[in-house]
Formats: C-alpha cells, structure tokens, sequence
C-alpha cells in the first residue's frame, strides 16, 4: 500500500490501526512517511505510536485485549522504534520519564515484565530493562548509571517475592530511597504485600502500571513547577 496518498491525519490513525493490530512490517514505512512530510520524530512518536499505544492500554485494561495481542502490538511499536530512536536522542527530545525494570533474584520469569517495558516505552518512557534473576547489586548499578525516576520491581514465585524489600532497604541504605518511586508487580502480588515490602505502588497488569507511571510523572513534574515558582 502507498502511504503518500493519505493526508497526515488518515497516516496517523491508519499508523495507530496498524499498531493496535500488531502489523509490524507496515509501521516503519509509515513513520518514514511522517518523518517525509516534515514531520518531527517527536510528533510521529506521539501522534502515532503513543496515540496508538494508549488505546491498547485502555483495551488491554478493559479486557478487550489479551496478552498475545498486546505483545503483538508491542512488537509493532518496537519497529516505529526502530526507526525514530537515534532521531530522538540526536534532537534531544525530552522522555516522559526514565524506569529501570528487572525480574528479582532467584526468578527468571520475564513475559509480564517485558510486557509493562514495551508498553512503557509505547508511552514515551526510556526503559532500562535489566532483565531476569536481578540482584540488588545489579539495580543499583543501574539506578547510578541511569538516575531514573521509578524502579519497576516484578516476581511470579512465591519464594521471590520477598526479595523486592531486599532492593528496597538497599535503597534505604544507601540513601537514595525518598528520590526514587518503587513499582512491583507479578502474578502473586498484591496491593498489601507491596504496602507490607515499602513500594509506593502496585501494579496489577501491563496497562494500570503505565497509567501509575504516568500519574506519578505527572504529580512529579507539577511538583517541580510548584518549587520553581516558589
């Protein structure tokens, strides 16, 4: 199919169908498309993927979509990525926020994790995805090298779940715990065990953990307003 018949508007939402419909091979001819018609690499990423993303997000929310699809669509993403990444740390363009994100030590479960990055990343976040069986050591290396905004903490075992307070009193210890937002999530969690661990928030799938991060950038970013205004 040619793009160039399309005016930027049908370019964009036929972007966000082929996106939601995880059609990964049409999504870079598009985004060369946009970037063609003097497009910025911000505005395609926005106009095109997020947009595209947040409706998976609010569909995978309500049950409308599954984990395949959302994978799918994920996947799909990735490809605009592809493309639009290098032009987006050449221009400088400001992310939403910064996560590092790991499966915790002694778990090598990883779907739901690479999951929540991917659709993460969708909604404009740099995502430092460390991986399986990360031990404390590993987030703090990360935490120096990245300065992130929130950590993102996931198990699926019972046995592992433990460890998210570990990484927490690391944190704690080293004194950086107040700077940074803790995240956990995985099958067996839940809301009390992550009060009980000292994270500042649970997410139970994929869509409600954007919606968190984002909420919590948002509060974070009015609050630097606030006291620049002060």
């Amino acid at each position: 199919m040619s793009y160039k018949e399309l005016d930027l508007e049908e370019l964009y939402l036929q972007m966000q169908d082929d996106l939601y419909d995880g059609v990964r091979e049409e999504i870079p001819q598009q985004v060369m498309e946009a970037l063609a018609r003097g497009q910025t690499p911000q505005e395609v990423l926005d106009g095109g993927l997020v947009a595209g993303m947040d409706i998976v997000g609010v569909d995978f929310r309500d049950g409308i979509l599954f984990v395949p699809e959302v994978l799918m669509a994920a996947n799909a993403m990735k490809a605009g990525m592809e493309v639009l990444r290098p032009l987006l740390t050449e221009t400088g363009v400001a992310r939403v926020g910064t996560m590092v994100i790991g499966t915790v030590k002694g778990d090598i479960h990883d779907i739901g994790k690479n999951l929540v990055a991917m659709m993460l990343e969708g909604a404009g976040f740099e995502v430092v995805n460390l991986g399986i069986n990360c031990d404390a050591d590993k987030f703090m290396a990360a935490i120096v090298e990245h300065k992130p905004d929130i950590i993102g903490m996931s198990a699926l075992l019972t046995t592992t779940m433990p460890y998210m307070k570990t990484v927490i009193d690391t944190l704690g210890e080293e004194g950086i715990r107040d700077d940074i937002y803790v995240m956990v999530g995985g099958a067996p969690v839940t809301e009390g065990f992550a009060r009980d661990m000292g994270a500042d928030a649970y997410g139970r799938d994929a869509a409600v953990s954007v919606e968190i991060a984002k909420r919590h950038m948002a509060r974070k970013l009015e609050a630097a307003r606030a006291a620049k205004a002060a």
